[in-house]
């Protein structure tokens, strides 16, 4: 590709992503395309009859190849969108996905002061509340020391050090009671059952199998979440999780059965069923 302009060297790297089944190939290739000359990808277009330098080409292609091995665009340029927001992210974290927004929209449908995310990951969730509420404060908790260094990369990157704290936690296990109680309790756990797991599409393989499963039916992490809510959440405080689309009649009851109240089922913008809710009573 080198010597080539950057539209050859795009339409070079769509015939090898093409051959290798990948669908959405042109958009990924923008993306790479766009963090190999450092410029931001709504301006590749004006930039698609340059010539290509042969630094950019070799870059570009290394990257092309990894995406023909099915690593996910977001581990190749090293970050993703999310709410607006560029977030970043590697390997040690679960890649932040559009449907999650949902959560973020129930959540900012009433105040909150003080949030806890649990299984925080990149601190995605977490950090879009705070840059949200200006006023509020929160701590992501997670069982991966490599995952809360993403978090505060995340975290330094929004200006959040003053306001969003980290903890080292197997859910609540490693939390202290005197940080809460909390207004807001977020959480986006491994759901998916190990039975589905084979099913799953190979560029999840790249991101850490304990965001993705907990190895037993996918409700595992829900039965402890829910199970200890009502110690941590003040009156009137909500509990909201992601759930996968065939989940939330069992988050729903596990919810009714830990205290909860005015329990509901959300949609994301697909009309799937991707939040559950639920309030501690006053």
């Amino acid at each position: 590709m080198s010597g080539a302009t950057v539209t050859a060297a795009l339409r070079a790297g769509g015939k090898a992503l093409s051959e290798a089944g990948i669908e959405g190939g042109a958009r990924d290739l923008r993306l790479l395309m766009a963090h190999v000359l450092g410029i931001e990808a709504a301006r590749m277009t004006l930039h698609l009859q340059d010539e290509l330098p042969a630094a950019a080409a070799a870059a570009f292609e290394t990257l092309v190849v990894r995406r023909m091995a099915r690593e996910p665009v977001s581990h190749l340029i090293g970050r993703r969108a999310f709410f607006g927001r560029a977030f970043s992210v590697t390997a040690d974290v679960l890649d932040p996905r559009p449907e999650t927004e949902a959560l973020v929209l129930a959540a900012l449908e009433r105040p909150f002061e003080r949030v806890l995310d649990l299984g925080t990951g990149s601190g995605c969730i977490l950090l879009t509340l705070l840059c949200e509420q200006a006023s509020a404060r929160g701590v992501g908790a997670d069982l991966s020391a490599a995952a809360l260094e993403i978090f505060a990369l995340n975290r330094a990157a929004l200006g959040l050090e003053a306001r969003a704290g980290s903890c080292l936690s197997d859910w609540y296990d490693g939390l202290s009671q005197a940080r809460g109680p909390y207004d807001l309790i977020v959480s986006n756990p491994p759901y998916i059952a190990l039975e589905e797991m084979a099913a799953l599409a190979p560029e999840l393989g790249y991101e850490p199998r304990m965001a993705l499963t907990d190895e037993a039916d996918g409700l595992s992490a829900y039965r402890k979440i829910c199970e200890r809510a009502v110690e941590f959440l003040a009156p009137s405080g909500r509990l909201i999780v992601e759930i996968g689309p065939t989940q939330g009649a069992d988050v729903a009851a596990l919810m009714g059965a830990a205290g909860l109240e005015a329990v509901q089922i959300l949609p994301d913008l697909d009309g799937r069923e991707r939040v559950v809710l639920g309030i501690r009573p006053a």
